[in-house]
């Protein structure tokens, strides 16, 4: 069952995702595993600490940079201490024409796994985007959130499991609780 902060993000993202040619894609995904429920032509997880995307780029064992066509980030930027560091090293590994797709929370508790360092907001994070090198015309960002979903937020178990019926997924912009983005390289 996803949490309620996911849930909007979730129906969003696979419309965008699906809408490319994914059966043709080669995709890496950062440390997640968001994208095991797509039908790539190949999918490969890169988990941390042995693959840590902002130490540079994905290299393969003749040294070689790996190359995709889409990279895939669901909740892992917020944990990372050189985010801008890292969204470089992904457009490095973009194929021309390729995509990197990045979900962030924005308010939700502090949950070091490590770390826990940073928060963006639709605008920021195409800000980040943009400042990395992507093209701010070929980037889509998007944040949703809610009071009811902030205050489920401070429930425990955490994150709150959503809840149909009880969960309300209206969208009060100014109070977002995620934000995600696709650019394209």
């Amino acid at each position: 069952m996803p949490s309620v902060n996911r849930v909007v993000m979730q129906r969003t993202t696979r419309r965008w995702l699906e809408a490319l040619p994914l059966a043709q894609m080669d995709v890496a995904e950062v440390s997640g595993k968001f994208g095991r429920r797509f039908a790539f032509r190949s999918y490969e997880r890169f988990r941390y600490p042995k693959y840590d995307v902002c130490a540079g780029p994905y290299r393969g064992r003749d040294g070689e940079i790996f190359n995709f066509d889409l990279i895939l980030a669901n909740q892992v930027w917020e944990h990372l201490d050189r985010p801008y560091t890292a969204t470089r090293n992904v457009l490095e590994m973009l194929r021309p024409g390729g995509y990197f797709w990045v979900a962030v929370p924005f308010f939700i508790p502090y949950h070091g796994d490590p770390v826990d360092c940073s928060r963006w907001s639709a605008r920021g994070l195409k800000n980040l985007l943009i400042e990395a090198g992507f093209d701010e015309d070929k980037i889509k960002a998007r944040q949703w959130g809610n009071r009811a979903a902030a205050l489920r937020n401070f429930e425990t178990p955490w994150p709150p499991a959503y809840e149909r019926g009880r969960d309300d997924l209206t969208d009060e912009p100014d109070f977002p609780i995620c934000s995600w983005a696709l650019a394209q390289k």
